[in-house]
C-alpha cells in the first residue's frame, strides 16, 4: 500500500460559537477515530468567527479505491454523524475530493 496520499477528502461544517467546544469533543470522539484507523493521515482544523465556528476535516488516501472502501463505495457522499443535526447550523451537502499534487510536510 502506498504511503504517500494521492487523494484528499475534505469535509466542512459550522456550529454556533457556544456549541463549538462540545462539537469539537464529539467530532474527535466519534468522527475522527474511524478515519485515523483507515486513512493515511487526518487533519482537523477549527476557525472561530464572531458568531460561528467552522470545522474542516481533511483525510488523506492512497487512491480512490481506498477511500471508496472506507465510504462504502460513495466517496463524495456526506456521511453524517448521529448528532450532527443537533450541533451543526446546517448539514453539509457535499464533500470535496482533491488530487494531492504536492505532499511535503517539511515543517520548520
Amino acid at each position: 500500500m502506498p504511503t504517500k496520499p494521492t487523494i484528499a477528502r475534505i469535509w466542512r461544517g459550522r456550529t454556533r460559537r457556544d456549541a463549538a467546544d462540545a462539537y469539537q469533543a464529539y467530532l474527535q470522539a466519534e468522527g475522527i477515530p474511524p478515519l485515523m484507523k483507515t486513512a493515511l493521515g487526518v487533519q482537523q482544523l477549527r476557525e472561530d468567527r464572531d458568531a460561528e465556528t467552522w470545522f474542516t476535516t481533511i483525510s488523506y488516501w492512497a487512491d480512490i479505491d481506498a477511500m471508496s472502501a472506507f465510504t462504502r463505495g460513495e466517496p463524495s457522499k456526506v456521511h453524517h454523524l448521529a448528532r450532527d443535526a443537533e450541533f451543526l447550523i446546517e448539514l453539509p451537502e457535499r464533500i470535496e475530493i482533491h488530487r494531492v499534487l504536492i505532499d511535503e510536510q517539511g515543517l520548520r
